[in-house]
């Protein structure tokens, strides 16, 4: 297995001259762009849109970040499409609002690039997945050359940490991503999937938004922290590996990184990867804080079977709404992949709550991920907590 590089730079806020002179100083250490791409080629900048947010709130790749790799690459002679798939729906009409909101299109507007708003979808078979024969990506990535990761560092309620393999995740249209999630609900399962839809459209290199991240309930619910890093890699692994480190994460812990080492896309050994640039000592961090991830499929075949639904709903982490807080807007019944999200009529209040159906709940935390408001808690028991730690 060839050691990997991972490229660690440093910037302190989102100014664009600095940010840009970090990312300038990745490609550096990643040995230039001329090693990866050719002038007059078209790159996709597949970004972290998970939800309209406002960059500030940290839940997105920070439009500046964006912006930074972007006109990097406009200069190389390449041209920059960025787009996602957000999660919900598919359509034109919510691209555009993300794309306001989270400030990708006043960096477009700024500097020439293009928005995708293609959002067809088409089905390829997958040659060397571990759990996925075929996949549905967007059409859009069969209009470019490359794909560029540009994730967000980030925790992630059912994967523990969210980063480069993750991110492309994205790249499945729409509410294609909740059948995926429904059909695959156990960690390992999803994991895989997650590992092959990587594999199938590998980034041909990878840049993390680590500048400010985000720990506790991630990926959209959590407490922002100051890292002020940005990391690139040609391997999406290896700099999954390396963010986990950075942040007091165990990388072993995490669900994409053990299926990563499995299926030997990553040694698993610190001294595999070569690292470039800014020392990982020079930012004691903190550990960031993380959400303890259960599987939903723990208790099968350890207790007997009228015991697992039970004990699921006892022990296991779920969803809690605020009602206070909720304004009905109805995502969380949308993107439920399991639909175990029903709405009732409560004392109190004139318009519909949402109250979720626990006996089906797959535990993926889809509602919680996207809820605009924030009104969705994961709340876990105290007795689970130390029984999964034994």
């Amino acid at each position: 297995m060839a050691k990997p590089s991972v490229c660690i730079e440093r910037s302190e806020s989102y100014n664009y001259k600095e940010v840009r002179e970090g990312v300038n100083r990745l490609i550096e250490g990643l040995g230039g762009l001329s090693m990866y791409f050719q002038p007059g080629e078209k790159i996709f900048l597949k970004m972290n849109l998970l939800i309209k947010k406002r960059p500030e709130e940290g839940v997105t790749t920070h439009p500046i970040f964006v912006q930074a790799v972007g006109d990097a690459l406009k200069e190389f002679g390449c041209h920059v499409i960025i787009g996602d798939s957000p999660g919900g729906p598919f359509t034109k009409g919510l691209l555009k609002a993300i794309y306001k909101t989270c400030g990708v299109e006043k960096i477009a507007e700024e500097s020439g690039f293009t928005l995708n708003y293609n959002t067809e979808g088409v089905t390829k078979k997958v040659n060397n997945g571990k759990v996925l024969q075929e996949i549905t990506v967007m059409k859009a990535l069969e209009e470019v050359e490359h794909v560029i990761s540009l994730s967000k560092l980030k925790t992630h309620g059912m994967m523990k940490y969210t980063g480069a393999v993750k991110n492309m995740y994205g790249i499945i249209p729409g509410l294609i991503k909740a059948e995926y999630h429904f059909k695959m609900p156990a960690i390992e399962t999803f994991s895989d999937m997650l590992v092959d839809v990587c594999s199938f459209k590998e980034p041909t290199l990878s840049f993390m938004d680590g500048i400010v991240g985000m720990e506790g309930e991630g990926p959209s619910s959590g407490d922002l922290r100051k890292v002020g890093a940005m990391i690139a890699s040609s391997n999406p692994y290896a700099l999954d590996f390396i963010a986990c480190q950075l942040v007091g994460i165990d990388p072993l812990e995490v669900p994409t990184i053990q299926r990563s080492i499995e299926r030997n896309f990553l040694s698993g050994n610190h001294e595999d990867i070569h690292i470039v640039g800014s020392s990982m000592e020079s930012f004691s961090l903190k550990p960031f804080i993380t959400p303890a991830i259960t599987d939903v499929n723990f208790f099968k075949g350890r207790v007997p079977e009228f015991l697992v639904g039970p004990m699921s709903r006892f022990l296991l982490p779920r969803p809690v709404f605020d009602h206070e807080i909720c304004v009905s807007c109805g995502d969380c019944g949308k993107v439920c992949p399991a639909q175990v999200i029903s709405f009732k009529k409560t004392k109190g209040y004139t318009k519909g709550k949402p109250y979720a159906d626990l006996t089906g709940c797959i535990r993926c935390f889809c509602c919680q991920e996207l809820c605009p408001v924030k009104a969705v808690r994961i709340k876990r028991s105290k007795i689970g907590a130390r029984l999964f730690k034994l």
